[in-house]
């Protein structure tokens, strides 16, 4: 008898089972380290109510243990070493951040808050607090002895927040620009005005110069007045030199923004100053501000030096508004007069 040949059933392969397991995103790390008296308690007062776990005053021989053992667990921690500590070293610190950067599971940045030493100097004399590394020696000789002691730190700080001049909501506004814990928020853009004879803003990325433009303040109509002003606003416009330097300043800028995306940066600072930082660097950050705005980006402007003259000036929006009224009667009136003519 002849076996018939037993049918055979086609059967799938069984999927391979992948062997590479779902790696667990990294722990966000973010070491905040400076100069005593720049605002590291402040700093890690904000990171806190931003969502990080706040540890101050770590010794470095537990920041090791600590961090290795939950590499990619818990949640985003903010951690204050500096010279209070008791087994503090630069050059140990630097060591244990190499090493931490090259561990799996955790994504280490640093922040170093640095502040000038006269600044420092009020600071320690008003609160009357010690400084770390000066409990019998004057405030100036600790501060200069840190300032040497930290320098190896400074090649390896990811971001420089210097608070010399800095208010409590500016440094809330860095902090939350630099490190909020939101995922892909785009690129925030922070512009400021300034006159140059109050000092540069410390906390600028790339600053301006618009000196070159003619000063409304040599035009007594429009001395008591501001950037904001539509009189202002027309004089720095018509000027011959602001069209083309502001179209080189986006285009400038347009290639680089991008490309700081690409980099990992979430917030830029743009200061643009004249002399006195009322008249062309206000109406230049607006038109910057709206230029920022209008190709997508989120752009907050503010002008530092604007509150404080309008204060010592005793203008309120009542008069500004009469002064605008009375030079849009000035013109008026040149135009009648042409006409007549």
């Amino acid at each position: 008898m002849k076996k018939t040949p037993s049918k055979k059933t086609s059967q799938k392969p069984a999927p391979k089972k992948s062997g590479a397991k779902k790696t667990a995103p990294a722990r966000r790390v973010l070491l905040v380290t400076g100069m005593a008296g720049a605002g590291h308690s402040s700093a890690l007062k904000v990171l806190e109510d931003m969502g990080y776990k706040a540890i101050d005053n770590l010794p470095i021989s537990l920041l090791w243990p600590l961090l290795a053992e939950q590499a990619g667990q818990g949640s985003a921690v903010a951690i204050g070493i500096d010279s209070r500590g008791w087994d503090f070293s630069a050059m140990a610190l630097a060591e244990h951040v190499k090493r931490l950067r090259d561990f799996p599971g955790i994504d280490l940045k640093m922040l170093y808050m640095d502040c000038q030493t006269d600044v420092l100097q009020q600071r320690f004399t008003e609160t009357r607090r010690v400084h770390p590394l000066a409990v019998d020696r004057p405030v100036y000789d600790g501060i200069a002895e840190e300032r040497a002691m930290l320098q190896p730190l400074r090649e390896a700080v990811d971001h420089v927040i210097d608070t010399s001049h800095l208010r409590p909501q500016d440094l809330k506004r860095i902090l939350t620009g630099y490190f909020r814990l939101e995922e892909d928020p785009g690129l925030k853009v922070f512009i400021t005005s300034f006159g140059f004879r109050n000092g540069l803003p410390r906390e600028a990325d790339l600053v301006f110069d618009v000196r070159f433009l003619d000063n409304p303040h040599w035009d007594p109509a429009l001395r008591p007045l501001s950037g904001l002003d539509k009189p202002v606003a027309d004089k720095v416009r018509r000027d011959s030199g602001y069209k083309p330097f502001f179209k080189s300043l986006t285009g400038l800028l347009a290639p680089l923004l991008p490309r700081y995306l690409r980099e990992g940066r979430h917030y830029l600072t743009i200061a643009v100053g004249c002399t006195g930082g009322r008249h062309r660097s206000v109406f230049t950050a607006e038109q910057l501000g709206a230029w920022f705005t209008s190709a997508g980006y989120s752009a907050e402007v503010r002008h530092r030096d604007l509150a404080g003259w309008s204060a010592r000036q005793g203008l309120n929006a009542a008069e500004r508004q009469g002064l605008n009224a009375t030079e849009a009667n000035k013109k008026k009136t040149t135009t009648k007069k042409r006409k007549k003519a």
